[in-house]
């Protein structure tokens, strides 16, 4: 039975993250060629390299999908949708901890974000559709 009043809690997603992570930096490894990880930028397009300050993101954030999802998926098939290939991404530190916990689109609405951190809108956009789309594909094959 699941709770929908459950409250938020990351130990599953972070374990499947962890996983998906560690499966990231592989295909990085070989990407490089040369024994360092080789990355684009999910907002910027930037390329990102092993030992530049880079963080794995969650496009649509762990809480977010889990409050959308808690009254229908358990916390292990919430962690499946917030870690699908989709939605998990690199982007450089200081995006990541300027956005926070916002939406993208939230913190888009700020210019001086977009500015600060040459964010190539066209790029962002495309890649937010992608990982709705991969959310919505894990949570249909849930919903069978």
């Amino acid at each position: 039975m699941i709770d929908p009043n459950r409250p938020y809690s990351r130990l599953v997603i972070d374990l499947v993250f962890n996983r998906t992570k560690a499966s990231m930096q592989k295909e990085a490894l070989i990407r490089g060629g040369d024994g360092v990880a080789l990355y684009e930028d999910v907002y910027t397009g930037k390329v990102l390299r092993g030992g530049d300050p880079y963080d794995y993101e969650h496009i649509r954030s762990s809480e977010e999908l889990f409050s959308k999802y808690k009254s229908i998926l358990t916390d292990e098939q919430i962690a499946e949708v917030v870690n699908c290939p989709e939605n998990v991404s690199v982007t450089l530190r200081c995006i990541n901890q300027s956005k926070g916990k916002r939406k993208m689109e939230d913190w888009l609405n700020n210019p001086v974000n977009i500015l600060n951190n040459s964010i190539d809108l066209k790029l962002t956009i495309i890649n937010l559709k992608k990982a709705d789309d991969g959310i919505d594909r894990i949570v249909k094959t849930f919903r069978k």
